[in-house]
Parts: C-alpha cells; structure tokens; sequence
C-alpha cells in the first residue's frame, strides 16, 4: 500500500525534518556567545549549521561549516574536523549534490585517522551508513552503522554521546525494518528507547516511542488475531503524542505530531474506520501548516485508502495524484513511493473498469520500474494488455451475435412457413388414419372396463386392511399413553426429591459458613487476647526490670548509705567529716542511678526532640570501645506519634540488647527509612549469628515480647540469619 511505503519513508528521513524557528533563534544566541571561546564554538557549530540548513538557510549553513572547518583543521586532534566535514557530507547529499557528499565523506574520514575520539569516528560512520542507504546501497550501509554503535559503545560519556549513539541505532531498526529482518529491527528499537530515556531528550523520546509502536505493529500485520500486539502500537504511539504535547516548546519539529497521526491513522484503519480519519485528518491539517511533503503526501495516502473502502474511486483517485504531486517536492525522493502511487492508480482504474486509463498509469510504472528494478511486473502489463484486448474482442463478439440473431430470425421464418405446407399435406392422410384410431378406441375402452372391475376388488381389500391396521395402532397407542403417564409420575417424584436433597444441602453448607465465620471471628478474638495479653506481659516485665533496678540499684546504694550514716561517732569530728562526703558520693551515685532508671523508663530526648534523637543517643550511651553502634535515618520526617515513637524505642532497645547479650557483636547498624507511608528499621549485627530452621525464636520471652509490639503496631517482621556471619531483623510498621 502506498500509504505504508510513505510511512517507511518516514522513518527513514525523520532525524532531519525542519527545525522550529525558535530552536534555531536559541542556537544562534549560544553560537555567538561562544564565537570567542574555540572549543565551545566548534562543539555548537554541527548542530547550529544542520538547524540552518533545514530552516532552508542553506548558504549560511554551508558558509559557518566552511568556517568552523578552517578552524578545526588546524587543530592537533582531527575530532572536530571529523565531525564538521560528516555534517556537510549529509547536507550535500539532501542538497542532491551526491558527488560533493562523497568527497565530503572521504575528508571526514582522513581527519578521522588524526584523533582517538570514538564519538567522533562513530559519527563518521554514522554520516557515511546515512548517505549509503539514501543512495539504495542497504548492505553497506548496515556495516556502517554496526560500525558507528561499535565506536559510540568504547567512547567515554559525553553530553551528545547518547543523542548520538541513539540516532545511529534508530537508523539500523530502519534499515531491518526495511529488509523484513524483525527480531533485529526489534532488538535496536529498545536499545534506541533505552538510549534516549539516558539523553532526557523529549525529541528522542518520542522518536523512541514511534520505532518501539511500528515494531509491534509490524508484528500486528504479520499476527491479525493478536489483538495485544495491535494494543501495543496504539499504546507507544499515544505515549508518543502525549510526550509532544507535554514539550511543545523545546519539541524540533511541530511536523512530529503529523507523523504520530499518520503512524495512528494507518493503525486504526483496519479496526476503527471513525479514529483513522480522524487521525489521517488531524496529519493532513498540521502537514499542510508545516509544509512537510511526505507527511502530507501520507496523509493524503490514507484518506485515499479510506476512500477506496467506502468504493469512492474518483476521490481516492484525486487523493493520490496530490501525494505523487506532493512527493516531487520532498528533497529525499524515493522511487518506490512513486511506484506505489502509480501501481494504485492503476489498480483503481481496473476497479472503475476503465482498463484504457489504467494501462496508461501501468505503463508509466513499468516505465521507472525499469529503471530501477527487474522486470518482474511486467506480466502484470501483459495481463492488462490482454484485458483491454479482450474487452475489444466482446465488442467484435456482440456485433457479430447481433448478426447471427438476425440470420438465425430469417432461418426461422422459412421453417415455419414449410411447416405449415407440410401441415396441409398431413391433414388429408389424418382423416383416413382418424377412422382407424376409432376402432382402436372402442377396444380399448372395454379392456378399460374390465380393468376397473379388478381396480375396484383390490381397492376393497385394502380398505379393510387399514382399518385393521388402525384398530391394532389405537391399542398401541393406549399402551404407550401408560406408559407416558407411569414416566411422568416418576420424573415428578424424582424432581421433588432432587430439590429436597438440594434445599437440605443449601442449608447445610449455609449452617457450615455460618459455623466457619463463627470460628474466624473467635480466632480474631483470641489473637487480639493474645496481643493484649504479650502486652500486658511486656509491661509486666518493665515493671519487672524497673522494680529490679530500684532494688538492686538505687535501693543498695540508699541501704549503704544509711548504714554508713548510722555508724558515724557524733565524738569525732574528723570521721564525722570523712563519712559525710562518702554519704554524699554514695548520695550521688543513688542520684545518678534514679536519673538512669528514669531515663529508660520514659527517655527525655524522646519526648522533646523525637525518636531521631533518642536513637542516636542511646546508641552513643552503649556504645563502647568494643562495640560501635551506628545509627542512619534516611528520609525519616518524624511523623509517627509519639505512643508509636515510644513503642518503636523499645522495640529497637530489646533488639540490641539481645544482640549485645547472645551475638557476641563488634558492630551493630539501626537503619530507619520512610518511604510511601511506612517506617522501614532494620537492625543487623555482625556477629555469630543461628540458623533460625534450628531454634525456635518464639518461645524466648524477649522474642514475644518484640513481635506483641510489631503486631500492635500492625507492622510486619523479617529475620534473616547465618551463622557466623550476622544477624539482621527487618521492620516495615504503618505510618498512619
């Protein structure tokens, strides 16, 4: 289909579509800011002198390259006059000046030979595969292009390395596409997608987008029945619209939008007649604005397509005579659209049975296929030929049918009039054989007679068969109506006792639910009990520990110093003196520990400052000289309350405590992140480590007590262990 070849046309040119006037204006304003600075100057210059000659300011174009080339050449490293002399090559070749390209090309690639910049040779590579395919050498070209990706992947990152490599690699999925060689045109599709989500270049995304969508509607022409493939297409190609339409202003190429329209319409119009000229409407208005010839001429392909299945020949007709007009002006021009368009013509022509027109346009095909291809469609003008001779050899055959009708009328004339004659001379010999026929006649009637009387017996016996046949079918018939009536009575029992053993059943399975649901909501119960229950327990033993503490601590050193206090001489002075400040030592230390126990009780940097800071600090408060805790908060913003902040301290507080008891640690890391509403803490330790398929975590007491908090919190607990390598316990707990 013409429409079709004009879209792989498409592909093939779009890298060099006309550039928006404000982008140029841009490049023109940073060009000559860098007109004093060399290097910044040269790197500017391809892009600011391709911009130029797609504006159709050719002669400022070739005259800034003519420029930056004077200053490239004098250069140590040929990288700039490489890339230069690669530019001009390409705008040579869409001049149509195909020599100067070349000599160009050959330029390019001595001043290739002078640098050890990759980019820059894989740039050359690239110009040179560009030139070769527009001028059909497909086979070379693809060496080249192989040979450009093979550069541009050995070449250190650079800000137009990715914009580069990516254009190389959407010119060989082209090229595949081209030769029918899909998986490769697939693989080179996704390596151009991944290279332009690199560059963050709207222009290349989008170009991205339309590859990946033509490959998968390419896989949809060779798989009608599926549909994913079709959803697929229509999937990039919209991605494609919607990254044009978020970046308008620093979109190249307003003629983008056309060219997804056109990619969208030639999709839609085998399934969805109504978006396809929609689309093939939407491509036609914006092209016409722009001035793309090859979008136009696409547009109107379609809308001609469309045409020809509502059978409206004459303006699918008019529609491809202004695509063929609208290619003669594109500056890249393709001899196989041409074709196309001319092969259509043809074929509408042979459809309106206007097979004179349609030979004129066959011949004109065969005309520039000849000059191009083999002639391996030239039996289709034979056939054509024969067609029209055969339509002059209908109208031969009609004029001379006409005549034998006319003869054949004459010839008839003279039969009936000899016949007539005839019938005169038979009349006379019918009067004498009439008189025998009547005796004949009289005989026959009473042999008829006779044959009535016997007719007339049999007819007799047969009546009274049927009517003993009759009586015996009556008595049948009564047998099996009882038969009938015994099977219905059965049937209705059988039916009353289905739907009793069917209703009983409903029942029983709804009692079974009833009794399961039941079950469930004893089970929630009793695991609610059980929460509140670890809960409580947990209280109880920091009720425990803090009872301990006192006694143990704070309640020794208050014992020891009203011991010491009660043993002092009110006589003696001096040890008067001495017991005092011991009391008083042993009074601080009692202090200090109060302070201790209060602190683990309720944590003062917890209340005022938030969990962070508690963390940190009781980290630096157990940290010693062969244990380091670190602590790392990542996107921690604080926003749980403060009963969970206090929960989740405690949490932290018996992990490392287990830790510091039975891992025998030198090092032990708290992590706390927040990510989309919940608080993720890990807690790991490098130290023996257990297998956790050998030891049963759950029946320690400090265990249960950690994962009542975790269920508490509705929070989510992971252990991951090996021995001798460490130990790390992952939390995810709810924010809100």
């Amino acid at each position: 289909m013409v429409y079709r070849l004009l879209l792989l046309f498409t592909l093939l040119i779009s890298p060099f579509f006309i550039k928006a006037q404000e982008v140029l204006i841009k490049l023109e304003k940073e060009y000559n800011n860098a007109s004093d600075k060399t290097t910044e100057q040269l790197n500017l210059a391809p892009k600011y002198a391709k911009a130029l000659f797609l504006q159709n300011n050719k002669e400022k174009s070739y005259q800034i390259l003519k420029t930056n080339i004077s200053i490239a050449i004098k250069q140590v490293d040929g990288k700039y006059a490489t890339i230069l002399y690669a530019v001009q090559a390409i705008n040579y070749r869409l001049d149509n000046k195909n020599s100067e390209a070349l000599k160009s090309l050959d330029l390019a690639h001595l001043y290739s030979l002078k640098t050890n910049s990759n980019e820059a040779k894989g740039y050359l590579q690239y110009a040179k595969g560009w030139i070769l395919s527009r001028n059909n050498k497909t086979t070379d070209a693809v060496a080249a292009y192989l040979k450009a990706i093979n550069y541009y992947e050995n070449s250190p990152t650079t800000s137009t390395l990715y914009g580069r490599f990516a254009t190389a690699v959407k010119e060989l999925s082209t090229v595949y596409s081209n030769l029918n060689e899909y998986q490769l045109e697939e693989k080179y599709s996704k390596q151009f997608l991944l290279l332009a989500s690199k560059q963050n270049d709207p222009n290349l995304t989008f170009d991205a987008y339309m590859r990946i969508g033509y490959v998968y509607e390419q896989k949809y022409a060779q798989n009608p029945s599926n549909v994913e493939f079709r959803n697929k297409a229509e999937q990039y190609y919209l991605l494609a619209v919607t990254t044009f339409n978020k970046s308008k202003e620093v979109m190249l190429n307003k003629s983008n939008l056309s060219y997804a329209a056109i990619n969208l319409a030639n999709l839609y119009i085998s399934f969805n007649r109504d978006k396809a000229m929609h689309y093939a409407q939407l491509a036609n208005k914006i092209s016409l604005e722009t001035g793309e010839a090859i979008h136009i001429a696409s547009s109107f392909g379609i809308l001609a397509e469309l045409a020809i299945q509502d059978k409206n020949y004459d303006v699918a007709k008019s529609y491809f005579l202004k695509a063929s007009m609208e290619i003669g002006k594109s500056p890249v021009r393709d001899q196989n659209i041409e074709l196309s368009i001319l092969e259509s013509l043809s074929g509408i022509s042979e459809q309106q049975g206007n097979y004179k027109e349609a030979l004129m346009y066959y011949k004109s095909f065969v005309d520039k296929y000849k000059s191009v291809y083999d002639q391996e469609k030239l039996d289709i003008t034979k056939r054509l030929e024969s067609q029209f001779e055969k339509e002059r050899q209908e109208q031969k055959y009609i004029k001379l049918q006409l005549e034998s009708d006319k003869k054949a009328q004459k010839i008839k004339l003279m039969n009936i009039l000899r016949a007539q004659r005839e019938q005169v001379y038979n009349n006379l010999k019918l009067t004498e054989e009439n008189q025998r026929e009547r005796l004949k006649f009289s005989e026959l009637e009473s042999e008829k007679r006779a044959q009535q009387l016997r007719l007339a017996k049999l007819e007799t016996e047969r009546k009274n068969n049927d009517i003993k046949n009759y009586k015996e079918l009556l008595i049948f018939k009564e047998k099996i109506n009882t038969y009938y009536f015994v099977f219905i009575i059965i049937f209705i029992v059988l039916i009353i006792l289905l739907l009793y053993g069917y209703k009983q059943r409903v029942k029983s399975m709804k009692q079974r639910d009833e009794l399961h649901a039941l079950a469930m909501e004893k089970e929630k119960q009793n695991t609610k009990i059980a929460t509140l229950t670890a809960l409580l327990e947990g209280q109880e033993q920091e009720r425990g520990r803090l009872a301990r503490d006192l006694h143990d601590g704070l309640g020794g050193l208050l014992s020891g110093t009203k011991l010491q206090l009660s043993y002092l001489d009110p006589h003696q002075s001096e040890t008067i003196e001495k017991g005092i400040s011991k009391s008083i030592n042993q009074i601080d230390g009692a202090v200090e520990e109060l302070r201790r126990v209060a602190h683990n009780l309720m944590p003062d940097l917890l209340i005022k400052y938030g969990l962070e800071a508690a963390i940190k600090e009781f980290a630096s408060r157990m940290s010693t000289n062969v244990l380091n805790i670190h602590t790392e908060f990542i996107n921690y913003s604080n926003s749980i309350s403060e009963e969970k902040q206090l929960i989740v301290y405690r949490i932290i507080q018996e992990l490392v405590n287990n830790a510091i008891k039975h891992a025998n640690t030198s090092e032990i890391i708290i992590q706390i992140s927040e990510e989309e509403k919940v608080l993720n803490i890990t807690v790991e330790d490098s130290g023996n480590g257990f297998d956790p398929a050998s030891q049963n975590m759950k029946k320690t007491a400090g265990f249960h007590n950690i994962e009542s908090r975790v269920q508490f919190l509705k929070g989510t607990m992971n252990i991951t262990s090996e021995l001798n390598i460490g130990t790390s316990i992952e939390l995810q707990i709810p924010i809100h």
